[in-house]
């Protein structure tokens, strides 16, 4: 889930602050003493922060739901039997490492686009390579996220 968002948020994260870098509105933000980091990137991170953990918790739940859907209806399993045992085998630290890795992702990929964006130069050409750069960037730092915390928890 996190390779999916990173494309599309990181993308156009990095889109939208790479074009106000080209049509120099954070250099205006700048000259009327508004911190750009502060109106760029703090209300993206705290968007990601809490919508990542409850997109990846929907997610599961879907998962869960569509494997009920499956093994009741075209299987033929006991609908107890299905539940009893997805809740037997769901462990309270699959729970917590999914939501801390979701939360981590949406910083991940939020850090991404804004970073390329803003380092982007001026010109469409300059943006495009920007969004480009984010989605590589966060693609990337999402799979060593996730090798360090798997192996942190496990």
């Amino acid at each position: 889930g996190g390779l999916v968002l990173a494309g599309r948020l990181s993308s156009a994260i990095a889109a939208e602050v790479g074009a106000m870098r080209t049509t120099d509105q954070i250099d205006a933000m700048l000259t009327l003493s508004v911190n750009p980091f502060r109106y760029l990137v703090f209300p993206r991170l705290l968007a990601a922060m809490i919508c990542m953990p409850l997109l990846i918790t929907s997610g599961n739940m879907i998962g869960i739901f569509g494997g009920y859907v499956v093994a009741v209806y075209k299987l033929g399993l006991n609908s107890v039997f299905y539940i009893s045992h997805t809740f037997a085998s769901l462990a309270l630290l699959d729970v917590v490492l999914s939501g801390v890795k979701a939360f981590v992702f949406g910083i991940v990929i939020v850090l991404s686009g804004c970073y390329c964006g803003y380092a982007s130069g001026k010109g469409a050409k300059n943006v495009g390579h920007a969004v480009t750069r984010g989605v590589i960037l966060a693609c990337a730092l999402i799979v060593l996220c996730n090798f360090f915390l798997t192996v942190f928890f496990l």
